[in-house]
Protein backbone atom coordinates (compact mmCIF):
# COMPACT_ATOMS: atom_id res chain seq x y z
CA UNK A 1 0.00 0.00 0.00
CA UNK A 2 2.90 2.30 0.52
CA UNK A 3 3.85 2.54 -3.36
CA UNK A 4 -0.17 3.74 -3.40
CA UNK A 5 -0.15 6.42 -0.73
CA UNK A 6 3.26 8.04 -2.38
CA UNK A 7 2.21 8.21 -5.56
CA UNK A 8 -1.70 9.86 -4.62
CA UNK A 9 0.58 12.07 -2.54
CA UNK A 10 2.50 13.24 -5.35
CA UNK A 11 -0.67 13.07 -7.27
CA UNK A 12 -2.25 15.38 -4.90
CA UNK A 13 0.30 17.69 -5.92
CA UNK A 14 -0.09 18.26 -9.24
CA UNK A 15 -3.74 18.17 -8.93
CA UNK A 16 -4.00 21.53 -6.31
CA UNK A 17 -0.19 22.73 -7.71
CA UNK A 18 -1.51 26.60 -6.28
CA UNK A 19 -2.24 25.10 -2.68
CA UNK A 20 0.87 23.46 -2.61
CA UNK A 21 3.13 26.64 -3.86
CA UNK A 22 1.43 28.02 -0.77
CA UNK A 23 1.70 25.35 1.81
CA UNK A 24 5.63 25.08 0.39
CA UNK A 25 5.97 29.19 0.75
CA UNK A 26 4.62 29.40 4.33
CA UNK A 27 7.07 26.34 5.47
CA UNK A 28 9.89 28.19 3.32
CA UNK A 29 9.53 31.18 5.26
CA UNK A 30 8.92 30.08 8.93
CA UNK A 31 11.94 28.29 8.45
CA UNK A 32 14.00 31.19 6.79
CA UNK A 33 12.61 33.22 10.42
CA UNK A 34 13.41 30.58 13.00
CA UNK A 35 16.71 29.93 10.80
CA UNK A 36 17.54 33.43 11.08
CA UNK A 37 17.03 33.64 14.71
CA UNK A 38 19.07 30.63 15.38
CA UNK A 39 22.09 31.71 13.78
CA UNK A 40 21.51 35.28 15.32
CA UNK A 41 21.53 33.73 18.55
CA UNK A 42 24.47 31.61 17.89
CA UNK A 43 26.68 34.52 17.53
CA UNK A 44 25.07 36.47 20.39
CA UNK A 45 26.14 33.16 22.34
CA UNK A 46 29.67 33.30 20.98
CA UNK A 47 30.14 37.06 21.33
CA UNK A 48 29.15 36.17 24.97
CA UNK A 49 31.12 33.04 25.42
CA UNK A 50 34.44 35.31 24.18
CA UNK A 51 33.65 37.83 26.87
CA UNK A 52 33.19 35.16 28.76
CA UNK A 53 36.41 33.60 28.70
CA UNK A 54 38.08 37.54 28.63
CA UNK A 55 36.21 38.49 31.76
CA UNK A 56 37.31 34.74 33.80
CA UNK A 57 40.90 36.01 33.58
CA UNK A 58 42.89 37.51 36.37
CA UNK A 59 46.64 38.12 36.75
CA UNK A 60 48.54 37.53 39.23
CA UNK A 61 51.97 40.51 39.90
CA UNK A 62 55.01 39.13 41.53
CA UNK A 63 56.89 41.39 44.40
CA UNK A 64 60.14 42.54 42.43
CA UNK A 65 62.27 41.19 44.89
CA UNK A 66 61.14 37.21 44.72
CA UNK A 67 63.41 34.80 44.45
CA UNK A 68 63.13 32.24 41.89
CA UNK A 69 62.14 29.83 43.98
CA UNK A 70 59.13 32.34 45.57
CA UNK A 71 57.93 32.63 41.93
CA UNK A 72 57.76 28.77 41.28
CA UNK A 73 56.01 28.43 44.77
CA UNK A 74 54.04 30.79 43.78
CA UNK A 75 52.86 29.42 40.26
CA UNK A 76 52.77 26.17 41.82
CA UNK A 77 50.24 27.09 44.46
CA UNK A 78 47.92 28.77 42.09
CA UNK A 79 47.78 25.71 39.46
CA UNK A 80 46.37 23.57 42.53
CA UNK A 81 43.61 26.13 43.78
CA UNK A 82 39.91 24.84 42.88
CA UNK A 83 38.64 26.10 40.16
CA UNK A 84 41.75 26.94 38.03
CA UNK A 85 41.34 25.75 34.60
CA UNK A 86 44.74 26.85 33.22
CA UNK A 87 47.49 29.18 34.05
CA UNK A 88 50.87 31.40 32.45
CA UNK A 89 54.00 32.23 33.95
CA UNK A 90 55.22 35.66 32.74
CA UNK A 91 59.04 36.34 33.13
CA UNK A 92 60.31 39.72 33.44
CA UNK A 93 61.64 38.88 29.93
CA UNK A 94 58.80 38.19 28.16
CA UNK A 95 56.78 41.27 30.06
CA UNK A 96 59.14 42.91 28.50
CA UNK A 97 58.87 41.59 25.06
CA UNK A 98 54.91 41.74 25.40
CA UNK A 99 55.18 45.40 26.28
CA UNK A 100 57.70 46.20 23.39
CA UNK A 101 55.14 44.52 21.13
CA UNK A 102 52.07 46.18 22.33
CA UNK A 103 53.17 49.87 22.31
CA UNK A 104 55.86 49.59 19.45
CA UNK A 105 57.76 53.12 18.48
CA UNK A 106 56.47 54.35 22.07
CA UNK A 107 58.44 51.52 24.09
CA UNK A 108 61.31 53.11 23.08
CA UNK A 109 61.30 55.88 25.85
CA UNK A 110 62.28 53.00 28.43
CA UNK A 111 65.36 51.97 27.64
CA UNK A 112 64.80 48.65 30.03
CA UNK A 113 61.52 48.00 30.11
CA UNK A 114 62.42 44.57 32.23
CA UNK A 115 61.30 47.14 35.47
CA UNK A 116 58.07 45.43 34.32
CA UNK A 117 57.19 42.98 37.35
CA UNK A 118 56.60 38.63 36.17
CA UNK A 119 53.37 37.55 36.44
CA UNK A 120 50.80 34.41 37.04
CA UNK A 121 47.89 34.63 34.42
CA UNK A 122 45.29 32.96 35.53
CA UNK A 123 42.07 31.35 33.40
CA UNK A 124 39.13 30.48 35.78
CA UNK A 125 37.07 27.13 34.83
CA UNK A 126 33.78 28.42 33.58
CA UNK A 127 31.98 26.46 36.55
CA UNK A 128 34.24 29.17 38.84
CA UNK A 129 34.14 32.11 36.62
CA UNK A 130 31.15 34.02 38.53
CA UNK A 131 31.96 37.28 40.16
CA UNK A 132 31.85 36.02 43.79
CA UNK A 133 34.03 32.91 42.90
CA UNK A 134 36.31 34.63 41.30
CA UNK A 135 36.63 37.44 44.50
CA UNK A 136 37.35 35.07 46.81
CA UNK A 137 40.10 33.40 44.73
CA UNK A 138 41.89 36.66 44.26
CA UNK A 139 41.28 37.64 47.91
CA UNK A 140 43.19 34.65 48.52
CA UNK A 141 46.00 34.80 45.99
CA UNK A 142 46.66 38.17 47.61
CA UNK A 143 47.60 37.06 51.24
CA UNK A 144 50.10 34.76 49.53
CA UNK A 145 54.27 35.60 50.00
CA UNK A 146 55.23 36.82 46.78
CA UNK A 147 52.03 38.53 45.47
CA UNK A 148 51.95 41.87 44.82
CA UNK A 149 48.56 42.76 43.56
CA UNK A 150 46.03 40.21 41.77
CA UNK A 151 44.21 42.30 38.57
CA UNK A 152 40.78 41.11 38.43
CA UNK A 153 37.76 43.06 36.16
CA UNK A 154 35.42 42.60 38.66
CA UNK A 155 32.66 45.18 36.57
CA UNK A 156 33.01 43.40 33.73
CA UNK A 157 32.80 40.04 34.83
CA UNK A 158 29.69 40.99 36.56
CA UNK A 159 27.81 42.81 33.76
CA UNK A 160 28.98 39.76 31.20
CA UNK A 161 27.24 37.18 33.65
CA UNK A 162 23.91 39.78 34.25
CA UNK A 163 24.17 40.28 30.17
CA UNK A 164 24.22 36.18 29.47
CA UNK A 165 21.22 35.75 31.61
CA UNK A 166 19.43 38.32 30.10
CA UNK A 167 20.39 36.93 26.66
CA UNK A 168 19.45 33.77 27.58
CA UNK A 169 15.84 34.93 28.56
CA UNK A 170 15.37 36.76 25.48
CA UNK A 171 16.67 34.26 23.63
CA UNK A 172 14.55 32.17 24.88
CA UNK A 173 10.92 34.02 24.73
CA UNK A 174 11.98 35.76 21.05
CA UNK A 175 12.91 31.99 19.59
CA UNK A 176 9.20 30.48 21.10
CA UNK A 177 7.31 33.14 19.82
CA UNK A 178 8.68 32.55 16.28
CA UNK A 179 8.66 28.60 16.39
CA UNK A 180 4.72 29.32 17.75
CA UNK A 181 4.04 31.67 14.66
CA UNK A 182 6.28 29.35 12.84
CA UNK A 183 3.65 26.36 13.66
CA UNK A 184 0.53 28.02 13.15
CA UNK A 185 1.45 29.71 10.20
CA UNK A 186 2.24 26.42 8.62
CA UNK A 187 -1.05 24.81 10.04
CA UNK A 188 -3.17 27.30 8.94
CA UNK A 189 -2.02 26.92 5.45
CA UNK A 190 -2.32 23.30 5.03
CA UNK A 191 -5.50 23.26 6.80
CA UNK A 192 -6.69 25.37 4.13
CA UNK A 193 -5.63 23.10 1.77
CA UNK A 194 -7.04 20.01 2.84
CA UNK A 195 -10.47 22.38 2.76
CA UNK A 196 -10.46 23.22 -0.82
CA UNK A 197 -10.55 19.19 -1.00
CA UNK A 198 -13.12 18.51 1.24
CA UNK A 199 -15.42 17.13 -1.70
CA UNK A 200 -12.50 14.48 -2.78
CA UNK A 201 -12.23 13.56 0.45
CA UNK A 202 -16.13 12.98 1.04
CA UNK A 203 -16.04 10.96 -2.36
CA UNK A 204 -13.50 8.68 -0.68
CA UNK A 205 -15.06 8.29 2.48
CA UNK A 206 -18.54 7.13 0.77
CA UNK A 207 -17.12 4.40 -1.17
CA UNK A 208 -15.57 3.22 1.82
CA UNK A 209 -11.90 4.71 2.88
CA UNK A 210 -11.45 4.76 5.93
CA UNK A 211 -9.82 7.71 8.01
CA UNK A 212 -6.38 6.92 8.21
CA UNK A 213 -6.28 5.14 4.54
CA UNK A 214 -7.68 9.11 3.46
CA UNK A 215 -5.17 10.92 5.53
CA UNK A 216 -2.38 8.92 4.61
CA UNK A 217 -2.13 10.77 1.19
CA UNK A 218 -1.86 13.91 2.50
CA UNK A 219 0.74 12.89 4.88
CA UNK A 220 3.18 12.45 2.33
CA UNK A 221 2.10 15.18 0.30
CA UNK A 222 2.96 17.60 3.80
CA UNK A 223 6.35 15.64 3.86
CA UNK A 224 7.17 16.31 0.63
CA UNK A 225 5.97 20.05 0.90
CA UNK A 226 8.08 20.32 4.14
CA UNK A 227 11.23 18.38 2.30
CA UNK A 228 10.66 21.19 -0.35
CA UNK A 229 10.32 24.02 2.34
CA UNK A 230 13.25 23.04 4.03
CA UNK A 231 15.48 23.16 1.48
CA UNK A 232 14.26 26.45 0.18
CA UNK A 233 14.72 27.89 3.71
CA UNK A 234 18.63 26.47 4.48
CA UNK A 235 19.44 28.05 0.74
CA UNK A 236 18.26 31.70 1.92
CA UNK A 237 19.40 31.45 5.49
CA UNK A 238 22.84 29.87 4.32
CA UNK A 239 22.73 32.54 1.30
CA UNK A 240 22.19 35.18 3.79
CA UNK A 241 24.85 33.97 6.46
CA UNK A 242 27.50 33.89 4.03
CA UNK A 243 26.49 37.50 2.28
CA UNK A 244 26.70 39.07 5.94
CA UNK A 245 29.96 37.42 6.78
CA UNK A 246 31.84 39.03 3.34
CA UNK A 247 30.33 41.98 3.97
CA UNK A 248 32.19 42.20 7.58
CA UNK A 249 35.21 40.01 6.25
CA UNK A 250 35.33 37.58 9.17
CA UNK A 251 35.40 33.51 8.91
CA UNK A 252 31.81 31.91 9.47
CA UNK A 253 30.95 29.17 10.21
CA UNK A 254 32.74 25.54 9.53
CA UNK A 255 31.42 23.63 6.96
CA UNK A 256 30.35 21.03 8.92
CA UNK A 257 28.56 23.48 11.30
CA UNK A 258 27.00 24.84 7.90
CA UNK A 259 26.07 21.21 6.55
CA UNK A 260 24.43 20.52 10.09
CA UNK A 261 22.47 23.13 10.35
CA UNK A 262 21.09 23.05 6.82
CA UNK A 263 19.89 19.51 7.54
CA UNK A 264 18.61 20.92 10.83
CA UNK A 265 16.49 23.45 8.48
CA UNK A 266 15.65 20.35 6.22
CA UNK A 267 14.25 17.97 8.84
CA UNK A 268 12.18 20.86 10.51
CA UNK A 269 10.41 21.04 8.00
CA UNK A 270 9.54 17.56 7.02
CA UNK A 271 8.25 18.00 10.48
CA UNK A 272 6.26 20.79 10.32
CA UNK A 273 4.95 19.49 7.25
CA UNK A 274 4.04 16.08 8.71
CA UNK A 275 2.54 17.46 12.02
CA UNK A 276 0.59 19.95 9.82
CA UNK A 277 -1.09 17.73 7.42
CA UNK A 278 -1.58 15.06 10.09
CA UNK A 279 -3.54 17.60 12.41
CA UNK A 280 -5.22 19.10 9.69
CA UNK A 281 -6.19 16.38 7.91
CA UNK A 282 -7.02 14.29 10.88
CA UNK A 283 -9.36 17.48 11.89
CA UNK A 284 -11.45 18.03 8.94
CA UNK A 285 -11.74 14.19 7.91
CA UNK A 286 -13.32 13.44 10.77
CA UNK A 287 -15.67 16.44 10.50
CA UNK A 288 -16.46 15.97 7.26
CA UNK A 289 -20.42 14.91 6.97
CA UNK A 290 -21.52 12.21 4.58
CA UNK A 291 -25.38 12.94 3.62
Amino acid sequence: MLPYFIREGFANLRRATFSAVASTSAIAVALVLVGVFGIVGYEASVVSEMLREQASQMEVFIEQDATDDVQEALHARVQTMPGVAQTEFISHEEAAKIFREEFGEGASAFEDPTFLPASIKIEMAPSHAHPDSMARAADVIDGWRGTEEVVLNRDLLTRVAQNRQLINAIGLSLGGIVVLAAVFLVANTIRLTIYARRLLIRTMKLVGATDRFVRRPFLVEGIVQGFAGGAIAGGVVWGLYRLFFQQIDQTPLSLYTELLFFGGLVGSGVLLGWLGSYFAARRFIQNIELH
